[in-house]
């Protein structure tokens, strides 16, 4: 039930990073084509654009990180017996829960520190674009600790040991045959 719930808020994110993407598209290339073909722009577009892409980074990463889509290297842990692969998967999610506390002390302390600063162009308060990193931190955590959990409680099949995926773009058997 709660995968489920995490499931459906990294969908939610998924049509958010959408939308972001689409907007970002938009209002940098109509920028070019006034910029180039009538000699005037909207300055409005660089800040947002700029706003839209760390939101996008942050929430990106949320999604990756409930889809095991990030970037690594199993070829030390591949070699390790079951127990191995446990010890090592359960170390890196509690240094990776501590990195999500990191992360949301440091911006939350960002947040309210530039709460009252706005930014140059939008005049909208800079908490905005730092608590980017706390909306990671609160989103990443469950993730993170339902797979502690499932870990710690024998629910994890040894097959998800390993706490990267194949790439889709990696060829499957021998390349040569």
């Amino acid at each position: 039930m709660v995968q489920k719930f995490i499931n459906a808020y990294c969908r939610l994110l998924g049509a958010l990073m959408v939308l972001s993407l689409f907007a970002m598209v938009v209002m940098v290339f109509g920028n070019v084509v006034m910029r180039y073909g009538f000699n005037s722009g909207i300055t409005l577009s660089e800040e947002l654009s700029r706003w839209l892409f760390v939101w996008m980074t942050f929430l990106g990463a949320v999604v990756a990180l409930n889809e095991r889509g990030h970037l690594g290297t199993d070829s030390l842990i591949a070699r390790l017996p079951v127990a191995g692969k446990k010890l090592c998967l359960g170390a890196s999610l509690l240094l990776m829960l501590f990195i999500c506390w990191l992360i949301f002390k440091g911006s939350l302390d960002q947040t309210k520190i530039n709460w009252d600063s706005t930014s140059a162009v939008m005049e909208t308060s800079m908490g905005y674009f730092y608590a980017s990193g706390v909306a990671f931190a609160v989103l990443a955590a469950p993730i993170l600790l339902l797979n502690l959990l499932r870990l710690l409680t024998g629910q994890m099949p040894d097959s998800e040991l390993i706490g990267i995926r194949e790439s889709d773009d990696m060829p499957h058997g021998d390349p040569h045959a």
